[in-house]
């Protein structure tokens, strides 16, 4: 007598493989997320943008139309009517001695305030980073506990001080303050971005004869340049956009651009045709900037994220 065999019936073109875990299907949020990577998401990131830069180019557009067109219409009925546009604004801009005059001011209290955080702080960061001296780890929380001290308490105590000092209401006090209150944040970056470099390099050139000048100035700082220029950046921003400090301890007869535009509007309310030309141009120079040196944020800011 036979016995029924054990074998199983062979699948069938529907059924699933005999053998095997079943793979589970991607969830909603997975083919969302695919599909999303298509032209949909760049026509919405376009869309986002354009959406992000609207003030940017209403000012620009506002700042090529006379003033009595300005109070009449929005800007955007260049779009219909280009002839509105004109450069006069500009022009007249330029021969506004106030406006000149506070840019000439604000180039002169970023480019020594950046300069001297940039500096300082990358001698400061690597003297912490790979220099032994007593306290060293001590100091370094006193430099990150001063990141969370805000600008508004130190105003009135330092306004005192450089009153007693004589350089209240001068370019060498603003520069001072700013970079005071930039050297925390410089320390800390650069100081974690040189901890960063192999050691056996830094070895390799003391070996070598390298001093700890030539450490820094040949090993370590072109290492640290995508740090560097991250910070210069960041630095630059700052200082050209701040108000408070510049309402505070800038000379009121040469003020930065800042507080020249933040006057004109209480003196002169309706001088929309200087002020619109004249923040623009106080926006755009801090993008050149950042455009200018775009390759060496992004590499500061993504250093150390991959191995």
């Amino acid at each position: 007598m036979t016995t029924p065999s054990a074998t199983a019936a062979p699948a069938g073109p529907g059924d699933a493989p005999a053998t095997g875990a079943e793979k589970p299907g991607r969830s909603f949020g997975a083919r969302l997320a695919a599909r999303a990577g298509g032209g949909v998401m760049r026509v919405v990131l376009i869309l986002v943008a354009l959406f992000w830069l609207m003030p940017t180019i209403g000012l620009f557009l506002s700042s090529l139309r006379s003033a009595d067109k300005i109070a009449a219409t929005g800007w955007w009925k260049v779009f219909t009517v280009p002839s509105e546009m004109t450069f006069d604004n500009y022009t007249r801009l330029l021969d506004n001695p106030t406006i000149t005059d506070s840019l000439l001011s604000t180039v002169l209290i970023t480019v020594p305030s950046t300069a001297l955080v940039v500096v300082i702080g990358s001698f400061a960061g690597y003297a912490f980073a790979w220099m032994e001296f007593p306290g060293r780890d001590w100091w370094f929380l006193v430099v990150v506990g001063l990141l969370v001290v805000p600008v508004q308490v130190a105003l009135i105590p330092v306004s005192k001080l450089f009153g007693e000092v004589g350089i209240f209401e001068t370019t060498l006090g603003v520069i001072l303050f700013h970079t005071a209150f930039g050297l925390p944040f410089a320390i800390f970056l650069l100081r974690n971005f040189f901890a960063e470099i192999p050691r056996e390099l830094l070895e390799a050139a003391r070996l070598d004869g390298a001093g700890e000048i030539r450490l820094f100035t040949r090993v370590v700082m072109p290492l640290g340049g995508p740090a560097i220029a991250s910070l210069g950046i960041f630095q630059f921003l700052w200082v050209w956009n701040d108000m408070l400090v510049a309402l505070i301890f800038a000379d009121s007869d040469s003020p930065p651009i800042t507080v020249a535009l933040q006057q004109q509007v209480r003196q002169f309310g309706n001088n929309i045709d200087v002020l619109a030309p004249g923040a623009f141009v106080s926006m755009v120079i801090p993008l050149v900037v950042f455009f200018a040196f775009q390759r060496q944020f992004v590499s500061g800011v993504m250093a150390g994220a991959v191995k």
